[in-house]
């Protein structure tokens, strides 16, 4: 098994849903937007300055109140995510930053999102769920069967992947306390690919045909 060490920074995440917040309020400012999110759980222990990733994208809170926080969207942000697209009311998955003596129970997650993928079929197995998305081929290459994927936020393990699409198997409790029980076939959502897989093709200068895939995170000691 391959070692890494670890370093801590606040900009860091999971993938482990904390809370479902609403949008509350959104207001243009400039080419961005200021977005307040109602939530409860979260602002335990808030300040501004904090990272806090709204359906997988790291945001800042700029200001914070009873039951409430807000954050302003850059125009890149709203150019690559699904934040293009939000509505008063919309639910969004809520996570704080780790903190040094934090438990890592998902995966490393930036909070730095990738791009879109859509919802194109769920298939219901008793309590659990199949879910198929398909994703830009840019980033295909960086999925790989059994490794980790963020998808809104959520650490989520690929159970099987194509060219242009992957599927997720969910449990019972992650679909229930995300906003994945929400989601409808056509419905768009943030995807954050795996660190490891990006930063190895990085490493080993591959060029842009190269591809993570199972064979690959075996042969070299990710699985």
């Amino acid at each position: 098994m391959a070692n890494f060490i670890l370093c801590y920074n606040e900009n860091m995440f999971t993938g482990m849903i904390e809370e479902i917040g609403e949008i509350r309020a959104l207001n243009p400012n400039g080419s961005g937007l200021d977005v307040v999110i109602d939530c409860k759980k979260i602002l335990s222990d808030v300040k501004v300055g904090d990272s806090i990733s709204v359906n997988g994208c790291c945001q800042t809170v700029v200001e914070f109140g009873e039951n409430y926080f807000k954050t302003n969207l850059s125009q890149e942000t709203l150019k690559i995510s699904t934040f293009s697209d939000l509505k008063v009311g919309y639910s969004v998955n809520l996570e704080r930053a780790v903190t040094p003596n934090s438990r890592l129970g998902g995966h490393i997650v930036q909070g730095h999102v990738d791009g879109v993928a859509v919802l194109r079929k769920v298939i219901s197995l008793g309590d659990f769920f199949d879910l198929y998305f398909e994703v830009p081929t840019n980033l295909s290459r960086y999925i790989a069967k059994k490794g980790s994927i963020t998808v809104d936020g959520i650490s989520l393990t690929v159970s099987d992947e194509t060219s242009s699409t992957f599927r997720v198997s969910v449990i019972p409790h992650t679909f229930e306390n995300t906003t994945l029980h929400f989601l409808k076939i056509g419905d768009k959502v943030n995807i954050e690919t795996d660190i490891i897989a990006r930063y190895t093709e990085k490493i080993l200068g591959s060029g842009n045909e190269s591809r993570i895939d199972e064979n690959f995170l075996k042969e070299n000691g990710f699985m």
